[in-house]
């Protein structure tokens, strides 16, 4: 059975029949969801991230031009609405700190994610590998993310990410080695 191209179910959702830009997202939701897991480091906030890139994908899919392939596209749209929600939770964090400070009274959490019961449905080395990821720069794990996790090329990632390619790749490398270096700590810790 042959495969819908993407520009033919883009064209498609254009000429007015929606059900397939529902294709489009049946086609690319677990992948961007796992890609967005891993450069986020939570599922809530990978959901709400896609959620967003799919709406924004949606409302802008007259714009695509189909000089990149629809992915990528997509992903940039994610990627950017990812990198404003890190934004807006940093400045959240800040502010409940202030608020713990002018108060004396800690504010409660409601992600299930903060819960100890969470970190035990989760394996240890799945654990200290998102651990070791997020201690990554933001322009090193979102790198090795494209390319390990996503299997993008490196020529993917530097349009992707808007920078040249020598610059993807010593990125890559260099995440690696950070990645590796902190997995050996960290692993050395939990031994003991």
């Amino acid at each position: 059975m042959n495969q819908i191209s993407d520009q033919s179910l883009i064209d498609n959702c254009l000429a007015g029949r929606r059900e397939a830009f529902g294709q489009l997202v049946e086609r690319y939701q677990n992948r961007l969801f796992h890609s967005l897991v891993h450069l986020l480091g939570s599922t809530e906030d990978a959901q709400d991230a896609a959620q967003d890139a799919f709406v924004q994908a949606f409302e802008k899919l007259g714009s695509f031009r189909g000089q990149s392939q629809f992915y990528s596209w997509l992903f940039r749209i994610a990627f950017n609405t990812a990198v404003s929600h890190k934004r807006k939770t940093r400045r959240m964090s800040v502010s409940l700190e202030a608020r713990k400070d002018a108060t004396g009274v800690e504010p409660s959490d409601a992600n299930p994610s903060t819960e100890p019961s969470y970190a035990l449905g989760v394996s240890d080395r799945q654990r200290l590998v998102q651990q070791a990821l997020s201690e990554l720069s933001d322009e090193f794990r979102t790198a090795l993310v494209l390319k390990e996790m996503d299997g993008m090329s490196y020529e993917e990632i530097a349009e992707l990410v808007e920078v040249p390619v020598g610059t993807v790749r010593s990125r890559i490398h260099r995440a690696r080695i950070e990645l590796r270096d902190k997995l050996s700590v960290l692993l050395k810790s939990e031994v003991l």
